[in-house]
């Protein structure tokens, strides 16, 4: 069933995604049970990006100018005094424009792991507990970017999304999940843990004052919270099982393609930076700060304790870790 709800849920009310102990997942029947009971709250609780947000609503309209979309002080770029310095006009088209920007990238993110998902259940066996579980995130990813998608047409705003080469990139990765499918679970965790953790933290200091986005926010987190947890127990079920070839791939790719995936989903992107001609002195001051170091190794706090219960993250693979500033 749907759940549609006119109001919003509480911030603390917000489900968390399943935490086993670790060395739990080892054990089949448990991974098992735990993909089962997955695939069982995909039945129970899930959202149509068109029954579940009340587009229409008069209150959820989208104005260019309005103060809501400003960034704040605790934002990188919002705490800067080339932003202060905007005309209000232009701080909010930006932050509009910025928050669009990363749901254009989402959508097309989401595109990417949708046809991964698919390309990996197409090689499992009968009888697999993933594949179930697989279609219907896939399914839960389409309504989300259908949701992402359409929040960026109603802005009206000159939206690119990913460059070319970005695209280009993204076809490879769908290749990773029928070839180490290890290799793209952590790239789903590269795009999604860092979107959680800033919507999550919106939620919670009460940055998202436009209804809409915060609603988009929590159907966004909801579902998530199953896919982070399929991600992390595949992860911890299989990794253990690989070659020594495999590993070191981990151990090399990993922190490279999370370094990566965190900047492209918290940073705005090119397009945008040559629009606004943002200094290239101000996005130093904005992104790479110690503070925004250390905001982007928080966000990605959850994958990185993974890689190292699993023996990804070790010496001297660290120092990867470090050089990209996710340590």
């Amino acid at each position: 069933m749907s759940v549609s709800t006119p109001g919003f849920a509480a911030p603390d009310t917000l489900p968390h995604e399943e935490r086993p102990e670790p060395g739990a997942l080892t054990d089949a029947a448990a991974y098992r049970a735990l993909i089962e009971r997955l695939s069982r709250q995909s039945v129970a609780k899930h959202y149509d990006a068109y029954l579940d947000i009340p587009w229409d609503d008069p209150a959820h309209a989208l104005t260019e100018a309005d103060p809501r979309w400003e960034l704040t002080a605790d934002d990188p770029l919002g705490a800067t005094a080339w932003y202060r310095a905007q005309p209000q006009p232009e701080r909010a088209r930006f932050g509009m424009e910025l928050i669009a920007s990363f749901a254009k990238i989402g959508s097309q993110f989401e595109n990417v792991l949708q046809r991964g998902l698919l390309e990996f259940a197409l090689r499992l066996p009968n009888g697999a507990p993933e594949y179930r579980y697989c279609l219907h995130e896939v399914i839960e990813e389409g309504q989300h970017s259908l949701m992402f998608q359409e929040f960026v047409n109603r802005t009206g705003l000159p939206i690119p999304g990913m460059p070319w080469w970005m695209q280009l990139g993204g076809r490879m990765v769908v290749r990773l999940a029928r070839r180490f499918p290890e290799l793209f679970f952590l790239f789903v965790l590269g795009g999604e843990d860092p979107i959680d953790y800033v919507q999550r933290e919106q939620l919670r200091t009460q940055r998202f004052s436009h209804p809409l986005l915060r609603r988009i926010s929590q159907v966004h987190i909801t579902e998530e919270a199953r896919h982070l947890a399929f991600a992390r127990a595949y992860l911890r079920h299989h990794v253990p099982r690989l070659g020594a070839v495999k590993r070191t791939l981990l151990r090399v790719r990993t922190p490279l393609l999370l370094g990566e995936m965190s900047r492209i989903m918290m940073e705005p992107p090119a397009a945008m930076i040559r629009r606004y001609q943002i200094p290239k002195a101000v996005l130093r001051e904005a992104y790479a700060s110690p503070a925004a170091r250390a905001h982007r190794a928080a966000a990605l706090r959850k994958p990185r304790e993974l890689c190292i219960e699993l023996g990804i993250a070790v010496a001297p693979f660290d120092r990867l870790w470090r050089w990209m500033g996710i340590w």
